[in-house]
């Protein structure tokens, strides 16, 4: 006997409405339209009559505190260096899932990625570092490094199935390595003075946790534990705290218990079992062995995914959805009075900055990949051309997240100089995204077209 699904009074109309809700949610272009649309209130706190509440409001000291131990910090400071903790974290996971089974894990279909982004990373950098030699401005040469996953990802995406999946999939592969070139960026170059005290306390909370990976624990508890105490002893240490997301992901378990042929024994057992214990007309809550079979069913389920595929989906929407625009609201209220501008203008640092995400990206990238395949370095994926290669070029120009994050580390302190690197970051953010999309659009064959 067939039983029917029991839908609660308002469940049916209330799915009507979530699952168009869920699917905009998921789509990639949400993300650069929430990120815009932030950017733009902050900007335009910035440059009104709320300029000054909300400067009140980022600086405003907030403590935790337990017994005697206290840790106060700023608003601002717990964004860009407690809640972005969970932002880097997250790519930590990303980074460690391509490299093991992703675009990165085979060398021959890893070799040009990695290659677009050292050429990506390296001239930028070289680029701002010409032209602000000598001057305070030259401890920003990390700031064009850095490339946007979110924005370029959803800039591209916008362009349908005109665009090769396989360049966004380059596209991709080729940010999951600038993204680890900038970590490792931060961790060497925007570093204070080293506590060695607190370092070695990281040191020991690392191997803690590689001990819980090799011990096989699971359950995200006591990784969590662990990694709050080491963005603890990374905050004292004098290295970014942020870096402790990096490090904590990279000890997550990335392999289930369970292997597909196993999974698929176990859960037909348990069907079987099931279906042994039925009592036709007996509601499920008053059969406690079937109940007993639902919850080994579960825990089943969560066996046969990885801690790494299940921590980073969970984390995906408030980390894309809350930290990510918190940030930029944190971050993008800079000062765009005429005076404001004419100082960027007439300084190197936002020229460098719009130079090198633009123009650095353009040649770094297309450059080398142009010259990895004259050399007969790894290939380009199917269906991609250099053009097509270009227009990824110019979309990896736009930086905001990471190149604001850089800017803070870099002129920390220097409120003209921080606002004049996200002045450029701005601008060059916008210039690459629309010539990026333009090209993508225009100048580079279709998906359908590209033999």
């Amino acid at each position: 006997m067939k039983r029917k699904e029991y839908l609660a009074p308002w469940e049916r109309a209330f799915d009507r409405i979530l699952t168009p809700f869920e699917e905009f949610i998921h789509r990639q272009t949400t993300t650069g339209i929430l990120l815009i649309s932030c950017a733009v209130i902050a900007l335009i706190i910035g440059n009104s009559p709320l300029a000054d509440a909300y400067a009140h409001l980022m600086h405003a000291k907030v403590a935790i505190t337990a017994g005697s131990w206290k840790i106060e910090h700023s608003v601002h400071h717990w964004i860009n260096d407690g809640l972005m903790t969970l932002f880097f974290f997250v790519v930590g996971l990303e980074i460690k899932r391509e490299v093991l089974v992703g675009e990165l894990s085979r060398v021959q279909q890893a070799l040009l990625p990695i290659v677009a982004a050292i050429g990506g990373m390296l001239v930028p950098a070289l680029i701002y570092a010409a032209l602000n030699s000598g001057t305070e401005g030259a401890r920003g040469w990390g700031i064009p490094m850095a490339t946007d996953i979110a924005f370029a990802v959803g800039v591209m995406a916008l362009l349908g199935s005109r665009v090769p999946k396989s360049l966004l999939t380059f596209l991709v592969a080729l940010a999951i390595v600038d993204d680890l070139g900038a970590v490792t960026v931060i961790a060497l170059f925007y570093t204070d003075d080293l506590n060695f005290h607190y370092l070695g306390a990281a040191l020991l909370v690392i191997a803690g946790l590689v001990v819980l990976n090799r011990l096989g624990v699971r359950r995200p508890l006591p990784y969590f534990v662990l990694a709050t105490l080491l963005w603890m002893a990374f905050e004292g240490s004098g290295v970014h705290a942020t870096v402790a997301g990096i490090f904590a992901a990279w000890t997550i378990p990335a392999r289930p218990r369970f292997s597909t042929g196993s999974f698929v024994t176990h859960m037909t057992e348990l069907l079987d079992k099931f279906r042994q214990y039925d009592e036709p007309g007996t509601p499920l809550v008053t059969n406690p062995r079937q109940s007993a079979i639902i919850w080994k069913m579960d825990q089943a389920v969560n066996l046969a995914v990885s801690p790494l595929q299940r921590l980073e989906s969970a984390l995906h929407l408030p980390v894309t959805y809350v930290i990510i625009p918190l940030f930029a609201l944190a971050n993008a209220a800079i000062a765009l009075s005429p005076r404001d501008i004419a100082a960027a203008l007439e300084g190197s640092v936002a020229p460098g900055i719009v130079l090198g995400l633009v123009g650095g990206k353009l040649l770094g990238i297309a450059g080398s990949v142009w010259l990895a395949r004259r050399l007969g370095i790894g290939r380009l994926p199917d269906g991609v051309s250099m053009s097509h290669i270009t227009g990824a070029a110019l979309l990896a120009g736009i930086g905001f997240t990471m190149s604001i994050f850089i800017a803070d580390l870099a002129f920390y302190g220097n409120a003209a100089q921080i606002n004049a690197a996200k002045m450029g970051i701005l601008a060059a953010s916008l210039i690459a995204g629309l010539a990026g999309y333009a090209w993508l659009r225009w100048m580079a064959p279709a998906a359908s077209d590209h033999t």
